[in-house]
């Protein structure tokens, strides 16, 4: 009887199970989620969020991205891994989406600025010029290259907004193909 007790009181060593490099998964990035909300193309991102109480990281991620004051508007491009990041930094502060090729128009005729240089011409941009910006920008150049200003100034929504909550309920976050009626109520 003693020895039937030593036998089930007895621990026997557990093997430790080691895993080779082939069961080890990949750390996804941040940036990979960023990159799935958002379609690829232009990305139209507008603050929404003030510039009072608003943290330090929050911040300067924003002044980053020229968005410095609240309704201003950058457009950035999707495949950039490093603006990804910092717009899925802020994505509580700010409503982005892809934007369509007549918004980008609208958007650049109403609200556009020149860059002032002193080689500049004092003669007004055409339709044309617009229309040549748009398609010039969703093939991947700058708002620099044509002479504008790589920010907007957008006026508050008519109608109003829901400004605390997160998309569908509010505007704040991936706003998707809607990003685009929002831009227009701003122009």
């Amino acid at each position: 009887m003693t020895e039937e007790k030593i036998i089930k009181t007895r621990k026997t060593p557990e093997k430790k199970v080691v895993k080779t490099p082939t069961e080890i998964k990949p750390i996804v990035a941040k940036t990979k989620k960023a990159e799935s909300q958002a379609s690829k193309g232009l990305i139209a991102v507008v603050r929404i969020d003030g510039e009072v109480k608003v943290k330090s990281e929050i911040a300067s991620t924003l002044d980053r991205l020229r968005l410095r004051r609240k309704y201003s508007c950058v457009l950035i491009n999707s495949d950039n891994k490093g603006l990804m990041g910092m717009l899925w930094k802020v994505r509580h502060a700010v409503a982005y989406g892809p934007v369509e090729n007549e918004t980008l128009v609208k958007l650049l005729t109403a609200r556009a600025q020149k860059i002032k240089s002193p080689q500049a011409e004092s003669s007004k941009s055409t339709k044309t010029d617009y229309d040549e910006a748009a398609s010039g920008l969703i093939a991947g150049k700058k708002l620099e290259d044509f002479g504008f200003k790589p920010f907007f100034r957008l006026h508050p929504p008519r109608k109003g907004i829901k400004s605390k909550l997160q998309y569908p309920k509010g505007v704040l976050g991936n706003n998707k193909s809607d990003i685009n009626k929002l831009i227009e109520r701003m122009l």
